[in-house]
């Protein structure tokens, strides 16, 4: 998958579950090993979008994170979701 493809598998997944979809933005970053999407939400949302014990965010990094290709010297897929609540 492209990232472009990466980055709307994200949005496809997301936005059903946030009450504030239009405040959605995920920011795409590249270092050494990984490409990094991390996802901003509404503050009201993040505790949607993380579910009671870590179970929406977990299954959302599985989804996303199973789309890496397998190549060799290909970079890893992260998910990160930024917390506001704190």
């Amino acid at each position: 998958m492209t990232e472009t493809d990466i980055e709307s598998l994200i949005r496809s997944l997301v936005i059903p579950l946030l009450k504030q979809s239009q405040a959605l933005s995920i920011t795409q970053k590249d270092d050494g090993r990984y490409h990094r999407y991390i996802i901003d939400v509404a503050p009201n949302d993040v505790g949607r979008l993380i579910g009671r014990q870590g179970h929406v965010a977990a299954a959302l990094r599985t989804i996303v994170e199973g789309t890496q290709s397998r190549r060799a010297n290909s970079k890893r897929v992260r998910l990160l979701i930024n917390d506001h609540r704190h």
